[in-house]
């Protein structure tokens, strides 16, 4: 594929960087421009603001910046995501999605199956997603019945389409949540950020935890100096 690193996630699933707009000076450059100010290169003094602008929330300097993601993930993990385009302000911030729609896409299904040690308990107080992983004979059970359950899921969604049901109804006959969905992810910087501190917080869902480590290390790739101080500060 074009473009930058691509990481790998759990069975099937990968992020990776299309574009990149700006860089650690361009937010120092926004901050200055109340004094009409410009840099061209980070000196300590900026290194300093930058800080500044992270630990007393001038967030409004980081949404000069963006990053265009491609993302490859199950349908559960991607609603959740989802609400960080339509469950806060962010939406305002430079947020595009684009995803695909399996009312035109009618084969290279994929499906998410976790191992059999990668099915979790629910926990004692029932008030996070998971707790430990189960005994393996539990999730042994579980891997082995969810892999018939999408082979015969596949084969009626086959049939229906060759009995000329139209795609965005046959759709319904595939295990929806396990299914692997792709779509383009633009924010700015400010909106990644969010996302990343509560996204790689432990209490959030296993999988998700795993694309948000990611992104996050894309976006210490690209403004290094703006990630590190928001990884001390406000995470």
């Amino acid at each position: 594929m074009k473009g930058f690193l691509l990481i790998e996630l759990l069975d099937h699933g990968y992020i990776r960087t299309v574009s990149v707009l700006g860089s650690d000076i361009d937010v120092v450059n926004a901050a200055r421009v109340s004094f009409d100010k410009e840099v061209e290169s980070l000196e300590e003094k900026d290194l300093s603001l930058i800080s500044f602008l992270v630990k007393h929330k001038h967030d409004a300097c980081f949404r000069h910046c963006a990053m265009t993601f491609e993302v490859y993930a199950p349908l559960m993990v991607a609603r959740q995501w989802y609400k960080h385009a339509v469950g806060s302000s962010h939406i305002e911030e430079q947020m595009g999605w684009n995803e695909s729609s399996r009312r035109y896409i009618t084969e290279n299904e994929q499906f998410y199956i976790p191992a059999a040690d990668a099915w979790r308990s629910v926990p004692e107080n029932r008030k996070q997603g998971s707790a430990e992983p189960v005994k393996g004979w539990i999730g042994a059970k579980y891997t082995s019945k969810m892999m018939r359950l999408v082979e015969q899921q596949e084969r009626l969604y086959k049939e229906a389409l060759e009995d000329g049901i139209a795609p965005e109804q046959a759709r319904l006959l595939l295990p929806a949540y396990a299914m692997y969905v792709r779509w383009r992810w633009t924010a700015s910087l400010n909106a990644l950020l969010h996302f990343i501190s509560l996204r790689v917080d432990s209490h959030a869902q296993w999988e998700i935890q795993q694309y948000a480590q990611a992104i996050n290390s894309e976006v210490i790739e690209h403004f290094p100096v703006t990630a590190k101080a928001w990884n001390e500060f406000r995470i």
